[in-house]
């Protein structure tokens, strides 16, 4: 998440990744027009990947970010690149921040970073805040406003806007396919054989792509902020650091796969009006128009895209290169997913999807 959200969510910056705050107070100083003297910092404590931090300049306030410390996997955690996606997005999809500076220069914070504007909201996780208790339609409200938002971003002019050119539709589904094999192979630790047959699946399987759109790459429930007194309204939609062109099933099938395994109140989002599975697949078809036909084998890319991202973060723990507890058991959620997509090519091979 990029970590912008209510008041009270941030927390004492972690043991480890601190910032240099007298580098950083200069660097900004004449880039921005706010009072740099008055620089403090705070750590949004959510998320597995990009640091996120809290950053005041008197009566102002910013998002900063930056990629994890320590070695990172090649072409991961761009700061640069997402800076500039986000400076387009914004002005045709307002759910996207607004970008306010970028530092390519690696000798103030170690690597690049960028700050944008701060948006206030709600980030539902695993509990009802407080300003939702009472609201007896919250799941539906909820549900539709993240699907609808999904359709919204699908809906932007790529060719129109010139964005097209953040990425490569042609060939999309097998670069995500052997691009996503290609990670998990320089990280795992360990053979699962699910995962070989998920990757077998993926690639005698694969459907003829949609007509491309703006990819999101990470569109879930927790990287969308809603109003905080309208949970059918998104205020902003955060975390665009994969954000592509290509098919936007891509995106369907991966929120799919984050809306089955969240835990918590919401459970599997089956009840207290949250949308099923299939309310939401509907729901999305109607909103965009798309044949949802082959969602399954979205949904097992997802869930083995998932697994891949995890697996990273977990190796870089096993190598001694984060001593973040958080991502100790890692392993365990990575086996979890790969069988729950193992699972899915079953069913829809049964099903003949």
């Amino acid at each position: 998440m990029t970590g912008e959200g209510v008041t009270g969510d941030t927390a004492p910056i972690r043991p480890g990744e601190e910032l240099e705050l007298d580098k950083l107070r200069e660097y900004l100083r004449g880039r921005l027009d706010a009072d740099v003297d008055a620089l403090t910092v705070e750590q949004f404590p959510g998320g597995h990947s990009n640091l996120t931090y809290l950053v005041r300049l008197g009566g102002q306030e910013f998002v900063l970010r930056r990629a994890p410390m320590g070695p990172v996997a090649p072409k991961a955690h761009d700061m640069i690149r997402e800076y500039r996606v986000l400076e387009r997005i914004h002005p045709l999809f307002a759910a996207a921040p607004k970008v306010a500076l970028l530092c390519e220069d690696a000798g103030v914070l170690g690597v690049p970073f960028y700050l944008m504007e701060r948006r206030v909201g709600v980030i539902l996780r695993d509990q009802v805040p407080p300003e939702y208790a009472e609201m007896s339609d919250l799941g539906g409200q909820a549900s539709r406003a993240l699907i609808d938002g999904l359709a919204q971003l699908h809906a932007v002019d790529i060719v129109a806007s010139g964005l097209i050119d953040i990425g490569k539709p042609k060939g999309f589904l097998t670069r995500q396919v052997e691009g996503w094999a290609t990670r998990w192979n320089g990280s795992k630790v360990e053979e699962l054989p699910d995962m070989e047959r998920v990757i077998a699946w993926l690639r005698d399987t694969m459907p003829q792509a949609q007509p491309p759109t703006i990819v999101h790459n990470d569109y879930k429930l927790d990287n969308v902020m809603l109003a905080p007194h309208d949970p059918g309204r998104i205020v902003g939609v955060l975390d665009w650091e994969m954000t592509t062109v290509g098919d936007p099933l891509v995106d369907l099938g991966l929120s799919l796969c984050y809306w089955q395994q969240r835990s918590g109140p919401f459970g599997a989002h089956g009840g207290a009006g949250w949308y099923s599975r299939e309310a939401f697949i509907e729901r999305y078809a109607q909103q965009s128009g798309r044949d949802v036909t082959r969602v399954a084998w979205y949904e097992v890319l997802g869930a083995f895209k998932l697994a891949v991202i995890l697996q990273q973060i977990f190796y870089r723990f096993h190598k001694g290169q984060t001593q973040d507890p958080r991502f100790a058991k890692l392993d365990a959620e990575v086996a979890s997913l790969v069988r729950v997509a193992a699972q899915r090519t079953r069913q829809a091979d049964a099903e003949g999807v």
